[in-house]
């Protein structure tokens, strides 16, 4: 899968990206294409001039953001104090050797597009809203797996940005590979060997494989309501 020439509007590593030569041969600019493909389509899918690109800032080692101090070991975030999404590029290697996922580009793809889809409910007023309870039907459950959703949304209308060539059934397979090794429940039982609903803050492997299909199938935002009824 060929990601297409980034713009250079995010970060100094961007400078480097040029060209889709330079997505296909070095991770960093194939981020970079994937960050413009995402944030393309949402600019596209709100009311004319209203959204509002997030900034993104590639995390090594430790950054003072402006949700406080983070590590590289929180992997990728979003945060609406300053409207970055924070991506450490660690992160994906991790996503394989300790969270057991196959890995792929399109895992990585996955990964950011949830972090952009908190930026688009940070723009709703979705992020932030009421309770943050945990458990398997809490508000943060609900949070989570609509960002999923939306990562899916984006993946149905991946190639009409001009970023990516047409997606493969591998490619989303990987994606889906992904949203399951980041599960609650996949992570307690690799941690402890139990699985305990009740502190799920994600959503369950399978929760967050389904709504990222919601997406994808419908290719429309209207389709990720996760706040209303059972999930």
């Amino acid at each position: 899968m060929q990601v297409g020439t980034p713009s250079a509007n995010n970060t100094g590593i961007a400078q480097e990206c040029r060209t889709g030569a330079d997505a296909d041969t070095k991770e960093d600019c194939r981020i970079v294409g994937y960050v413009n493909s995402i944030q393309s389509y949402w600019k596209g899918a709100f009311q004319e001039g209203s959204y509002r690109s997030a900034k993104t800032g590639f995390l090594d080692g430790s950054i003072s953001a402006g949700c406080g101090p983070a590590t590289s070991a929180v992997g990728p975030f979003y945060c609406p104090a300053d409207g970055y999404v924070y991506i450490d590029l660690g992160f994906f290697d991790d996503l394989r050797t300790r969270l057991g996922a196959q890995g792929g580009p399109f895992a990585q793809a996955y990964v950011l597009a949830h972090e952009y889809g908190h930026h688009v409910q940070d723009l709703t007023g979705v992020l932030g809203r009421g309770s943050s309870q945990s458990g398997a039907q809490g508000r943060s459950v609900r949070t989570e797996l609509q960002a999923d959703c939306y990562a899916g949304v984006w993946a149905a209308n991946a190639v009409r940005t001009g970023y990516l060539e047409q997606l493969t059934e591998a490619d989303i397979a990987d994606g889906l590979d992904a949203a399951a090794a980041v599960g609650d429940d996949r992570i307690q039982e690799r941690a402890t060997g139990r699985v305990e609903p009740e502190s799920w803050t994600h959503g369950s492997s399978a929760q967050r494989q389904k709504w990222f299909m919601t997406g994808y199938r419908s290719g429309d935002p209207q389709s990720c309501d996760t706040f209303s009824g059972s999930i």
